[in-house]
């Protein structure tokens, strides 16, 4: 990311200076499959089993299926490797890191009091997290247009949102700085005149007349073929932290309580580089980076049961409710062009070491619902189903009264859909102490639209050892999806788009100690 010699802040006091939109809202509603090695390896299947820390996370009543009380660490390794469509020109990226993204402690009480039917309760304290947020990714090609405009350029970003607006509120005044004009113009009027004052500054587009109250403007990037490079860099995660209580009645069923802090901490580099050697354009390079450093608080909770059927069949059932974050953004942006109008090639850079700081805004997820069923197989083996729905068409962004928002949720509405997510997993004890597990998922997309997002499937494969009192797990598992995404988002639609198939691998360790 750019550095800054001197950087000012910005409070930006209108609530729609910024716009989120679809992917902010999906980006901190959905969870990949986390936790311990043991519940990786079966792809999540457990919400009917318990007697994990992550099946603890899944269906409270979880932690009273411990025999003893149990402590759990686990690191993951992730790999990422992005291939992107443009225009049909292939980039292959990848990303790897490690880190710890799981731990925690179930407490195990058995009652003493013979005459109570309530015979074990359980508490635990559980850290885990529910997305990685690293990425990184390319798109690289010719973006070609024959239509005789210039909507395949990223001027058109620009002359989207200055079109309409009055000269004075996109520029400079007389002996005002760019800093100064960019934190005042952002203050009064918010992030669209912010982009047109870039696009302004920078000469990407010029007034029709050099008069305050213009309103029309033209492009100095004319129509045609635009060599595009854009850069994605992404780091940070959704974690959460549960506190669990939980009983069981007789050997019939269990219940638990989840009580649930949610927490965001996302970081985002884009850099969009554009040439063009096209007849009339007097701009021939625009070199334009954005960062969003987001963070945030939630909380939810969750209600689950685990049922004995049979003494080797269980049913589980959860009820998630929705997760109530508030969210706080800050941007910080950047614009060099290179034109050419009198034979000689000048460098424009715009650069206000300003960080955007925007208003704090609510995001309501969608509620879940999940029922499970496992059968153990003469003590030795463990096949577990669980199936899930959730409603993505339910997500909101409040304050709701605030028209952006409700332009936003509208759209939510209309686009996205049910999710039905499907988890099988399986687990044989080939002695005492060497297990093996294995495990597949399916995810539908939750755009009706399966172009946009498509479906998820993944698979898992891992290992267990115990040796007295200690376990240790290893396990791998990967998943892949498709995408669609903006290079830049133009106020009524339109940026073109990079096709990405996105696979996801892990390797996870897990060390578990009974005391």
């Amino acid at each position: 990311m750019k550095k800054f010699n001197l950087l000012f802040i910005s409070v930006l006091s209108l609530s729609t200076v910024y716009a989120q939109d679809i992917t902010d809202a999906l980006r901190y509603s959905q969870n990949e499959i986390q936790g311990t090695a043991r519940f990786r390896a079966m792809s999540g299947a457990f919400g009917a089993l318990g007697g994990d820390l992550s099946a603890v996370s899944l269906n409270p009543a979880g932690s009273v299926v411990f025999s003893n009380s149990q402590i759990t660490f686990t690191g993951s390794n992730n790999y990422t490797k992005n291939e992107t469509n443009y225009f049909n020109s292939m980039t292959n990226t990848n990303e790897s890191c490690f880190g710890i993204n799981q731990g925690g402690a179930a407490f195990v009480f058995v009652n003493r009091n013979s005459s109570s039917s309530w015979t074990k309760f359980a508490m635990s304290l559980n850290y885990e997290r529910t997305n990685n947020f690293n990425d990184f990714w390319q798109a690289r090609g010719t973006n070609t247009n024959d239509d005789g405009n210039f909507t395949n350029s990223v001027a058109s970003f620009f002359y989207d949102y200055a079109n309409g607006q009055r000269l004075v509120d996109i520029s400079a005044l007389p002996n005002e700085s760019i800093d100064q004009a960019y934190r005042a113009i952002g203050n009064q009027f918010g992030y669209g005149n912010q982009q047109a004052f870039l696009g302004y500054e920078s000469y990407i587009i010029d007034p029709e007349f050099d008069d305050d109250d213009n309103t029309t403007y033209f492009s100095n990037v004319a129509a045609g073929n635009f060599d595009h490079k854009h850069t994605y860099l992404a780091t940070g995660y959704n974690g959460k932290m549960s506190f669990n209580f939980a009983t069981q009645f007789e050997d019939k069923f269990s219940l638990g309580l989840n009580l649930n802090s949610h927490f965001i901490n996302y970081e985002r580099n884009t850099v969009l580089i554009e040439d063009n050697n096209n007849t009339g354009s007097t701009v021939t390079h625009i070199d334009f980076e954005n960062n969003l450093l987001t963070t945030g608080a939630g909380f939810s909770f969750q209600l689950g049961g685990i049922f004995n059927i049979t003494p080797d069949l269980r049913a589980g059932v959860v009820y998630d409710s929705p997760t109530w974050y508030s969210i706080d953004e800050e941007t910080t942006q950047y614009i060099s062009t290179v034109r050419d109008d009198s034979g000689t090639p000048t460098t424009q850079t715009v650069d206000p070491h300003i960080i955007n700081v925007y208003p704090r805004y609510q995001l309501q997820t969608p509620g879940k619902i999940t029922g499970s069923l496992a059968y153990i197989i003469a003590k030795r083996g463990i096949i577990s189903f669980d199936y899930s729905n959730q409603n993505f068409s339910n997500t909101e962004f409040k304050p709701t009264h605030d028209p952006e928002f409700a332009d936003q949720n509208a759209l939510m509405s209309n686009v996205l859909t049910h999710v039905s997510t499907y988890r099988v997993g399986a687990e044989y004890r080939v002695i005492n102490q060497l297990s093996l597990r294995g495990g597949y998922r399916y995810e539908d997309s939750p755009y009706k639209n399966g172009d946009i997002m498509s479906e998820l499937q993944g698979f898992s494969a891992g290992i267990g050892y115990t040796f007295g009192n200690t376990k240790i797990d290893l396990t791998y598992d990967q998943a892949s999806r498709s995408y669609e995404n903006n290079l830049y988002n133009l106020n009524g639609g339109g940026s073109p788009f990079a096709s990405i198939d996105r696979k996801n691998q892990n390797i996870t360790l897990s060390l578990g100690f009974s005391i």
